[in-house]
C-alpha cells in the first residue's frame, strides 16, 4: 500500500522539498559547484528552517545508497522521484552530490548571501502568503469574479484570518525592501501567481505598497448598533 503521510514525511519529507526546489530548474550540480536550484534551497532553508538541512542531507544520502527495491516498488511503499532530466544511471550519483553540498554547507557554515529569490520554488517558500493572495485573488479569472482590484483585495481581507493578513503585510514590506528594478517586481508578482496587470496608474511595486498600507490598519467591522445602549 502507498506510504501514509506520516511515514512519507518521516522518510522523505525534506528530500521532497529539495526535489521541489528543482521544478523548472536544471539539475546541473557538479562536485565543485551547486546548481542555482540547490543554492536557492540552501539560502531559504538556512534562513527559515536551518535544522532541516541535516534532515535533507540524511534523506538524500539514504535514498542514494538504498534506492527502493523490487518489493517496495511492487507495494507502492516508496517515494517516486520526479523527472529531473537525468538518465537513470546518473540519479544516484547526483543525489549523493546534493548531500555532499548540503553537508559541506553545514560543516563549513557556508551560507548563500542574502538575495532576491532566484527560482519559482524560492519565491513561494519565502513569500507563501503573498503567493496565496496573488495566485488566489488575482488570477486571470479576477475580472470575471470581482468588479476591480479593490474588490478582490477587500474579499481577501474579509475572508482571511487577521493573523494571515498581518503575515501578508510583513511579506509585502519584505518584498519591497529588496529594492529591485520595476521589471524585477513585475517578474516577482508573476512568479507568485498574479496573472492580471496592476490597476492604472500603478507599477507593480507601487500597487504592492498601496496594498501594504491599506492592510496595515485594523479591519473595519460593520454591524447593527448595540440595541442595549438605547435609553
Amino acid at each position: 500500500m502507498p506510504l501514509s503521510p506520516l511515514e512519507h514525511d518521516r522518510r522523505y519529507g525534506e528530500l521532497d522539498q529539495v526535489m521541489r526546489a528543482y521544478a523548472g530548474q536544471p539539475a546541473d550540480d557538479t562536485p565543485d559547484k551547486p546548481s542555482q536550484a540547490l543554492t536557492a534551497y540552501l539560502r531559504q532553508t538556512w534562513q527559515s528552517r536551518p535544522w532541516a538541512l541535516a534532515v535533507a542531507e540524511r534523506q538524500l544520502r539514504e535514498y542514494a545508497e538504498n534506492p527502493p527495491g523490487r518489493l517496495r516498488l511492487r507495494l507502492g511503499e516508496f517515494y517516486a522521484l520526479p523527472d529531473i532530466g537525468l538518465p537513470d544511471g546518473e540519479i544516484q550519483p547526483w543525489l549523493s552530490c546534493l548531500a555532499h553540498h548540503i553537508k559541506h554547507s553545514i560543516e563549513e557554515g557556508e551560507v548563500p548571501p542574502p538575495a532576491a529569490p532566484a527560482t519559482h520554488w524560492e519565491w513561494h517558500a519565502r513569500f507563501p502568503e503573498l503567493g496565496q493572495f496573488l495566485g488566489g485573488w488575482f488570477s486571470q479569472d479576477m475580472p470575471d469574479e470581482f468588479d476591480d482590484h479593490d474588490a478582490a483585495a477587500d474579499d481577501y481581507r474579509t475572508s482571511t484570518a487577521p493573523q494571515l493578513v498581518a503575515r501578508l503585510v510583513g511579506e509585502l514590506y519584505e518584498l519591497l525592501a529588496l529594492d529591485m528594478d520595476e521589471s524585477d517586481y513585475a517578474l516577482a508578482v508573476a512568479e507568485l501567481g498574479m496573472e492580471v496587470d496592476p490597476p492604472a496608474p500603478y507599477s507593480p511595486s507601487g500597487w504592492l505598497a498601496v496594498i501594504a498600507e491599506r492592510f496595515r490598519g485594523p479591519r473595519a467591522e460593520y454591524g447593527p448598533p448595540d440595541q442595549g445602549a438605547a435609553g
